[in-house]
């Protein structure tokens, strides 16, 4: 985010406003750009204890800052294009599990504000805590997600995780012939890169 005038009232008014979701930041290939996913640990056939992870850089949404306070942040997830080390695995979780064919998305919606540090400035980190609405599997239960938050020029990236209790949402943890258990209890995780605009 880029700063205008000294003040600190200056400094506030340039982060104010609405930020979007910015897909064109960084690169899926290597995870430098904006991604959301899950990792779950698995017992597999052959293998043993792995741990399962997949992501999709198909994240859109918006953020609104105002008086050095995030006040609203709406997020959605397309799950229908999550990629593991596995199409296997990507394909079973389109029926299975997560079934993304009927549950096509996961969002989160903010419900209460979250304070920014005092005069965030260009490459400070800050760690916060936002509260709010995770729909999963149709499902959607309240979560408080740790989250890091940084400048970097005329972008913000936000990254962050929230444990994930399947039977919560509603979720079976799906077997299949490779598969002889997958916990139900994992984690989900993100990384977002805001523009402003």
């Amino acid at each position: 985010m880029r700063r205008t005038g000294d003040a600190s009232s200056g400094e506030a008014a340039a982060v104010d406003g609405t930020w979007t979701v910015d897909q064109s930041v960084g690169s899926f290939a290597d995870f430098s750009g904006t991604w959301a996913g899950y990792r779950f640990d698995e017992e597999l056939v052959g293998i043993g204890g792995n741990t399962a992870v997949g992501r999709t850089p198909d994240v859109t949404g918006t953020m609104t800052v105002a008086d050095s306070a995030v006040t609203a942040v709406d997020v959605e997830v397309d799950l229908t294009t999550l990629d593991s080390d596995s199409d296997r695995r990507d394909g079973a979780l389109r029926t299975r599990g997560l079934e993304s064919d009927r549950f096509p998305t996961a969002t989160f919606r903010l419900t209460e504000p979250v304070a920014l540090p005092p005069g965030l400035t260009d490459g400070q980190r800050a760690t916060v805590a936002a509260t709010g609405e995770l729909t999963i599997h149709g499902v959607t239960s309240e979560a408080t997600i740790e989250l890091r938050a940084e400048l970097q020029g005329d972008d913000a990236v936000v990254v962050g995780s929230v444990p994930i209790a399947l039977a919560d949402h509603g979720i079976d943890p799906p077997t299949g012939l490779s598969v002889l258990s997958i916990s139900g209890d994992g984690t989900f995780e993100f990384q977002l890169f805001f523009s402003k605009g």
